[in-house]
């Protein structure tokens, strides 16, 4: 691993505006908007199928996971794909295979562990579409443009993942659960199609991939390794890496136990759905007004306060508050999750131009991981504590993350850049 120095930062703010104006990048968006309301569409729907087929909630708990906790087995072992192979493809080949696996679970009555393992082998790939899919966004966006586009994607993400689970109810009561997943079929048929068309074909300088490299019949699984452990070896990664993994599943155990808080606490029927939506209002809010407002460098000085911002509202819940107290501590912990703006820039400049997109499969399936997690560790501390007491040691735990993230954020260092030995790599 040899460190070099990073680009030079500069302190020009974006716009929204102008970054929706780059053509590549608004396909990108929108396709991957319709794609994650397609995946809680599907995901919900699949658990419903299997809770109606079985009566067991734990194997309906097990179809909702399946579709998460392979994703970092699949970035190990497969993430070097994601800069190997020309991104059209690759994106277009995602959604094509996650359209057939849903029409598969739609129209053939399988044995649940078969339908299981359907939806695990799809997520097993996940990790190399989405990296495909996140170099190609860097590529289309420079400097604070990409951090907007970042910030567009994590707004569009939640409120297409609401937007879905509403899509996913409704399209149970109408259709049935089997009918259901069709349509997520077909939206994701929409994705493929479109990107396969309006997607110009890139030449191999342009995909980011190292040129000359080769591997043995086994590069991939090989190189997907070495990448990967040399990413997390280096450690300006490793530290940007957990402080965008941390943060978020100790927040997401805290959200998993608001159902059982508003129980504990014996609110009325309804408020616990008020909320659950306060988090991720607050952090629609907190991307949008950080992202449009500041500057490059003031949201990176930010990154510490707004972690603790995440944190410190959720150790409010010890004292067991009621409704209105609860809502307003929930609604604050969300906006300090827009903390994760300012290490985008930082993370980008540490990243080899030709292990992106593997490191950006890491990223997200090490973050989806980690967030299904924290709601089972945080259950078992529930037991012990009471849900308050348990969402307490979650904001505990997010400060301490915080207090960490201050040792070496104050530094003001410019990020090192690992490099991955053309060896492991070929031309996209």
């Amino acid at each position: 691993m040899t460190p070099t120095a990073g680009p030079a930062q500069g302190d020009h703010r974006a716009t929204y505006r102008a970054v929706l104006a780059e053509p590549r990048f608004r396909l990108l968006f929108s396709t991957r908007a319709v794609s994650v309301t397609a995946d809680a569409l599907r995901i919900t729907t699949f658990s419903v199928l299997v809770f109606s087929s079985t009566g067991s909630a734990l194997l309906s708990a097990v179809a909702f996971g399946t579709g998460f906790i392979p994703q970092l087995f699949g970035s190990l072992l497969l993430g070097s794909l994601a800069d190997r192979l020309p991104p059209r493809a690759l994106i277009t080949g995602g959604y094509a295979v996650t359209c057939a696996a849903a029409l598969l679970l739609a129209l053939v009555r399988m044995p649940i562990a078969a339908s299981l393992a359907v939806v695990a082998l799809v997520s097993l790939a996940a990790p190399v579409f989405h990296g495909a899919s996140s170099r190609l966004v860097a590529q289309s966006l420079k400097g604070d443009a990409y951090v907007l586009g970042r910030s567009l994607n994590n707004i569009a993400g939640a409120g297409a993942q609401l937007f879905g689970l509403a899509l996913g109810g409704a399209a149970v009561a109408a259709l049935g659960p089997r009918r259901a997943l069709a349509v997520s079929a077909l939206l994701y048929l929409g994705c493929a199609l479109a990107v396969r068309i309006r997607l110009p074909r890139l030449r191999p300088t342009e995909c980011g991939g190292t040129p000359g490299g080769a591997v043995g019949e086994r590069g991939a699984v090989r190189a997907s390794l070495q990448g990967a452990g040399l990413l997390l070896r280096g450690r300006t990664v490793r530290r940007l890496m957990l402080a965008q993994w941390l943060p978020p599943a100790f927040v997401a155990g805290a959200e998993g136990l608001i159902v059982a808080y508003a129980g504990e606490r014996h609110f009325a029927p309804g408020w616990y759905a008020v909320l659950m939506g306060c988090l991720p209002v607050g952090m629609l809010v907190g991307d949008l007004l950080v992202g449009r407002l500041l500057r490059p460098r003031g949201r990176e000085r930010l990154v510490v306060p707004l972690t603790v911002l995440a944190g410190l509202p959720l150790i409010g819940f010890a004292a067991r508050p009621g409704v209105g107290v609860s809502s307003c501590l929930l609604l604050l912990a969300g906006f300090g999750y827009a903390y994760g703006l300012g290490l985008q820039r930082p993370f980008l400049d540490a990243l080899p131009p030709e292990g992106r997109g593997q490191a950006f499969g890491l990223l997200g399936s090490g973050s989806m991981t980690l967030q299904g997690v924290g709601p089972v560790c945080l259950g078992s501390v529930a037991a012990g504590l009471g849900a308050g007491g348990a969402i307490a040691v979650a904001g505990g735990a997010v400060t301490l993350t915080a207090g960490w993230m201050f040792t070496w954020h104050r530094a003001g260092r410019e990020p090192s850049r690992t490099t991955i030995p053309a060896s492991t790599t070929t031309s996209s």
